[in-house]
């Protein structure tokens, strides 16, 4: 039975067994399968097949050439984006700073790690404020109709797929930027500063193989963030229901393995300690029971929910109810 009741408090670290022990069927439960199912093999394989993909790319970029080479690491930097949200929900082992290990690296260039663990384990402090503006710091909504009409013209623009892609990337970056430098305090800037270090290395690195900083930049590292976006494009919606809160996209599988199953998103919302192995079959165990608690918030696949919303903003730019 992998359909289980909501427990908030569970997340990642702070359980004394992973959620995998609870729905793993019967016959697995043995001691030998307990602690096989503890290591998270598939995590370490996606690990090594990350890393070991980017810097074989790298190394092998003049032979490989810019038209194979750049949709390679495109790929692997925005796999390696759905890697850090595996890291921060407590996988492949219980110890978060062991875990961070593998997600400093500026991979993707825009964000540190801490700063994107910070802001989704606020995310997922409470379903009650999923889309909430001021409460939820993934939410595209805002509170109020706000800004000057250029600004209300690119907020709707960002909610159509085409903006989403396109101007998604920066206005996201910006946004946090802008945050970080309110805020100026200790935290914010021993963390940027250790990213931007880690940054400078890592393009010294990629010059030193035939990568332009600049090219890497805004020809890879950008349209991956945009890969990214296609997922978080319609992930959310505004209903009073909060179950009703999170998609349930029955993507084909590049997606799901690019995404790591987080299509199945409001499993991943029920059981967020849940790793990205068991969240389709966690799925399709109890799929008719997941189907009718998302209270009708489910897609066929993202490129068709891409294209219903290339002009139409796939949200209203106001919160119905905040």
């Amino acid at each position: 039975m992998y359909f289980l009741p909501h427990d908030p408090k569970f997340h990642f670290l702070d359980q004394p067994e992973l959620l995998t022990a609870a729905v793993a069927p019967a016959a697995e439960k043995t001691p030998a399968a307990a602690w096989l199912a503890r290591l998270e093999l598939p995590t370490w394989g996606l690990i090594a097949l990350i890393y070991g993909g980017w810097l074989a790319t790298v190394l092998h970029w003049r032979e490989l050439g810019p038209w194979l080479g750049t949709p390679l690491l495109i790929a692997l930097s925005a796999w390696y984006m759905s890697l850090q949200h595996e890291l921060i929900h407590g996988h492949p082992t219980r110890h978060a700073g062991f875990n961070a290990l593998f997600g400093q690296l500026p991979l993707a260039v825009w964000y540190p790690y801490a700063v994107y663990r910070d802001s989704h384990l606020a995310h997922h402090r409470d379903e009650k404020i999923l889309t909430l503006p001021g409460a939820d710091p993934e939410t595209y909504y805002v509170s109020l109709e706000s800004g000057n009409p250029l600004g209300r013209a690119l907020r709707r623009f960002r909610n159509t797929s085409g903006g989403r892609l396109l101007a998604g990337p920066a206005l996201a970056w910006s946004q946090t930027v802008s945050t970080a430098w309110r805020q100026r305090n200790r935290k914010t800037i021993v963390t940027w500063s250790w990213h931007l270090a880690l940054l400078a290395a890592l393009l010294v690195f990629l010059h030193g193989a035939g990568i332009s900083p600049w090219f890497y930049l805004f020809a890879v590292a950008y349209p991956a963030l945009s890969l990214t976006m296609v997922r978080s494009f319609y992930e959310h919606r505004a209903v009073e229901a909060t179950q009703g809160r999170s998609v349930i996209n029955e993507a084909a599988w590049p997606w799901r393995l690019l995404f790591l199953n987080l299509n199945y998103h409001l499993v991943h919302h029920l059981h967020p300690g849940l790793p990205w192995f068991h969240l389709r079959q966690a799925y399709l165990a109890e799929r008719e029971t997941y189907l009718e608690r998302s209270d009708g918030f489910v897609e066929r696949g993202y490129l068709p929910l891409l294209w219903r919303h290339r002009s139409t903003p796939v949200i209203a730019d106001i919160h119905p109810f905040a």
